[in-house]
């Protein structure tokens, strides 16, 4: 029997929707945390880096195992920009729109991207290479306008310079 909140009891665990064994990473992450709801975050995280983004029914199987209700954990996927539910591509371009890469340049990233690769954010290309988002603020400020390109934060971007970024990744 496991303890999930005080004055309540879970006695069995949820069966994972498939046989993957990428839910056993999933599960022992909420059984770190005693099935509690305090521990969806870190759980969605588990989810995303498992699978590459949260689909419906990873959605579903969190709610159900942490004994939250789903417009709980789609209310959190959906707020946090770190979190997507559609598949990324290959490659992740997250550009920051932030006050002050607005201010110094961002929405000429933007367009660059969307002249040469024909997706804007919240976009994949067609052939899954590249996956463009955005972001309120990634907190480097002081390099604006910054881009996050698969994982690595590239400061003071021109739209040629990234674009010139791009190419070498893809």
């Amino acid at each position: 029997m496991l303890m999930d909140r005080p004055g309540t009891e879970r006695t069995a665990v949820v069966a994972p929707p498939d046989d993957d064994k990428r839910w056993k990473i999933i599960d022992v992450t909420m059984r770190r945390n005693g099935y509690s709801g305090h521990a969806l975050i870190e759980t969605l995280h588990a989810v995303q880096s498992c699978f590459g983004y949260l689909e419906d029914r990873s959605l579903r199987y969190v709610a159900v195992s942490l004994q939250l209700p789903l417009s709980k954990v789609y209310g959190v996927a959906t707020f946090y920009h770190l979190f997507t539910l559609k598949p990324q591509g290959e490659h992740t371009c997250v550009i920051c729109t932030g006050t002050a890469c607005y201010i110094k340049g961002s929405r000429g990233l933007v367009s660059a991207i969307e002249a040469r690769y024909g997706v804007k954010p919240g976009q994949t290309t067609d052939d899954n290479v590249l996956s463009v988002l955005s972001a309120r603020c990634i907190g480097s400020c002081g390099v604006a306008p910054t881009v996050v390109l698969d994982g690595n934060v590239l400061g003071e971007q021109t739209p040629d310079g990234l674009i010139a970024e791009l190419q070498e990744v893809i």
